[in-house]
């Protein structure tokens, strides 16, 4: 089971928690974040998505909701290592956007790791994960016009 800190709308952290897959209340809000890794070729890092999930196999960035008691940096962190078996570490990662989703009832908060690594050493999560590649920024912008990127993901408004 997984417990979420709940927010309200200007992301003040209130003394309450959620059970996912419940209904947020209205006015209720939790933290999504979105993992964005460039190596040292300027290189992005993408995951494919499991046959079984929503968007199934389609590309995207690590990610997921935090859970209670993580800061969004510990959350980011510790999704990447769940999905795809990479430490990353704290001092690489910058958030480059955060902002809320009514829609959603999240607060959706954006991180670029600047962190090398080879493909060889991820340990991907069966569940969540099929695949793993590099890609340029040319090869993702293709990607993302021939739709083959979770379309979600905004990743036009981000500089890589």
């Amino acid at each position: 089971m997984e417990i979420w800190d709940v927010y309200d709308k200007n992301k003040n952290k209130i003394n309450k928690r959620h059970v996912r897959g419940e209904k947020l209340a209205d006015g209720d809000y939790h933290v999504v974040v979105h993992v964005w890794i460039k190596n040292n070729k300027g290189e992005i890092l993408l995951t494919k998505r499991h046959p079984d999930k929503t968007y199934p196999n389609l590309w995207e960035c690590p990610g997921g909701s935090i859970l209670a008691g993580e800061s969004s940096l510990d959350g980011a962190i510790r999704e990447v290592k769940e999905e795809i078996g990479i430490n990353l570490f704290k001092f690489n990662g910058k958030m480059i956007k955060s902002e809320r989703r009514d829609a959603y009832n999240d607060f959706y908060d954006v991180w670029l790791f600047d962190q090398s690594f080879e493909i060889t050493e991820t340990v991907l999560q069966e569940d969540e994960v099929s695949d793993i590649k590099w890609v340029t920024k040319f090869e993702l912008a293709n990607m993302y016009d021939s739709k083959n990127i979770v379309p979600t993901l905004d990743y036009s408004r981000f500089v890589f």
